[in-house]
């Protein structure tokens, strides 16, 4: 990078997008899992050293899927399928990023982390200015909440290999292209560095 990246913990947040056990599996590939898994446990790790607040995000319906609308193709599939319902193991975090007992938990029925959630609530009643992303899907979940997530003015870091995509040219194309303009794509370590100076 060609300027120093600084990070004030007291003003930014880290947002773990959807790291759950069935995108996980089915959205990343094998190779590629471990090593996201690893890079985002060790973003975990400074951002809980620095007193960083974390806060978590994923997608979960109720019973009955009665949040989905029949005109969302997407989560109609889901919920014909069954798919994502609170308390079911493959619904859940990964264990090997998984909240402590206490950092928020912020459940959504939306692509987005701001859609209908009280994510801006969290984030503001905090004093956050930077968010720090991780997240499965690139072209889901991670794109959708920098959009969000620049209209409402936040500074915007996205680390780079903590992302995944299931097409990996599109994921290239989102970061290099997409998101770079509204953010600032980062390798892990350059956060972990940050945080520990």
């Amino acid at each position: 990078m060609s300027e120093p990246f600084h990070l004030d913990p007291a003003k930014s947040a880290l947002l773990v997008l959807d790291y759950q056990n069935v995108l996980l599996e089915n959205y990343v590939a094998q190779a590629q899992r471990e090593a996201v898994l690893a890079g985002t446990a060790r973003m975990i790790a400074a951002a809980r050293a620095a007193r960083m607040p974390i806060v978590y995000v994923m997608v979960a319906f109720r019973t009955g899927h009665p949040e989905v609308s029949p005109r969302n193709a997407l989560f109609s599939f889901v919920k014909q399928n069954g798919l994502f319902l609170r308390g079911q193991p493959e619904t859940a975090i990964h264990p090997a990023v998984a909240p402590l007992h206490d950092e928020p938990v912020v459940i959504k029925q939306r692509i987005g982390a701001f859609s209908g959630t009280d994510l801006q609530t969290l984030l503001g009643s905090n004093g956050v200015e930077t968010l720090v992303l991780a997240g499965i899907t690139t072209g889901g979940v991670v794109l959708s909440t920098v959009r969000q997530a620049f209209d409402l003015d936040y500074r915007l870091v996205v680390a780079r290999d903590c992302c995944a995509d299931p097409d990996s040219e599109l994921h290239d194309l989102l970061l290099d292209k997409v998101i770079a303009p509204h953010a600032q794509v980062v390798h892990s370590q350059h956060v972990v560095d940050a945080l520990s100076a």
